[in-house]
């Protein structure tokens, strides 16, 4: 008999990003400020993560066989399924809403995507795409961008990374900040920080939505999972009408705070970023980076400590990056929103 030699695992579908600090961003928030990258993963976004894991478990578990992947998205998570996709040798077929733009549909087409646009929102383009096209497809692989817990453990790679890369700095970090949609980075996040055993304390988690897409806030406040009408924010990456029930109830955790920023300081987020880090990202990551700016970070991470003592706090960004940008779209709401 010869000698079994195992199939080749898939290529990786995400990379380890790199964890900076930032003295200038530092300097404004008054308190140690580091970057994780996240706008370098192959498909431009954190996103890469939880699809990625999500499609290379779904390889694996059907070695061999047919796959073409589907997945609904307001851009970014389709366009790391596409990416995974051509390292997969697999088709795809993306179905975005009417909000999403014609920069981000020709990404996806660049890649080889078959793209479709239904639906008003997400969950429109959603339902179009499980009821039309999945159910009748044998070969058919539903990717949701961001309820199931495959998508969750792979943006939880976040934090495992975060344990080791904190250390070479010396320190552990007090708080961590993300923007969230439908939760699936949120939920990654949470879910990787109970599992780092190597922290002595749990940093505190700032959840950023903008207003128009914040449904985190709205369940919070009403108590119980809330479905906006519609959405109006131009950060329609973040446009999920309904986060999902893992995403509420981390929201019931100590550890875990959230707020909500307008579409300009979003947009304001963007345009210090590139001014401090040289980084362009789409505004639902800018949502990310405005409490650094507008006094949000300290007054959820480090609300009653002194001047001396938030100097030595250690937060975290999580720079989502999204690919839903240009210098011409960011100075065209730079002008709409008169953001200098």
């Amino acid at each position: 008999m010869g000698s079994y030699v195992p199939e080749p695992e898939p290529r990786k579908l995400w990379i380890e990003t790199p964890l900076i600090p930032s003295v200038t961003m530092s300097r404004a928030a008054g308190c140690n400020i580091y970057l994780k990258l996240e706008n370098l993963q192959p498909s431009g976004s954190f996103k890469s993560r939880g699809i990625g894991n999500m499609m290379l478990r779904a390889m694996l578990s059907n070695p061999g066989g047919e796959a073409h992947f589907y997945c609904s998205s307001g851009g970014n998570a389709g366009l790391a399924c596409a990416t995974a996709a051509i390292t997969l040798a697999k088709p795809c077929t993306i179905v975005v809403p009417m909000s999403t733009s014609e920069h981000m549909m020709a990404k996806l087409r660049l890649l080889g995507a078959e793209v479709k646009q239904v639906g008003a929102h997400w969950a429109e383009a959603d339902a179009h795409l499980r009821q039309n096209l999945v159910a009748h497809d044998p070969a058919g692989v539903y990717v949701p961008p961001f309820d199931h817990p495959h998508v969750w453990e792979g943006a939880s790679s976040i934090v495992t990374e975060l344990v080791p890369q904190m250390e070479v700095f010396g320190v552990e970090p007090d708080g961590i900040v993300c923007n969230v949609g439908g939760g699936g980075l949120l939920n990654g996040i949470m879910d990787g920080v109970d599992q780092a055993k190597a922290w002595k304390t749990k940093p505190q988690v700032l959840a950023v939505e903008t207003v128009g897409a914040d449904s985190l806030d709205a369940s919070v406040k009403a108590g119980k999972l809330v479905t906006l009408p519609k959405i109006t924010s131009i950060a329609t990456s973040l446009g999920a009408p309904t986060v999902s029930r893992r995403t509420f109830e981390w929201s019931q955790e100590k550890h875990l705070n959230n707020t909500v920023v307008t579409d300009a300081e979003a947009v304001m987020g963007c345009v210090r970023l590139v001014d401090d880090a040289r980084i362009l990202v789409e505004v639902a990551c800018g949502a990310t980076i405005a409490p650094v700016y507008n006094g949000g970070l300290r007054k959820w991470l480090g609300e009653g400590l002194t001047d001396e003592e938030w100097s030595r706090k250690n937060v975290v960004l999580i720079v989502c990056g999204g690919s839903n940008i240009s210098f011409e779209i960011l100075k065209s709401y730079q002008e709409k929103y008169n953001v200098s």
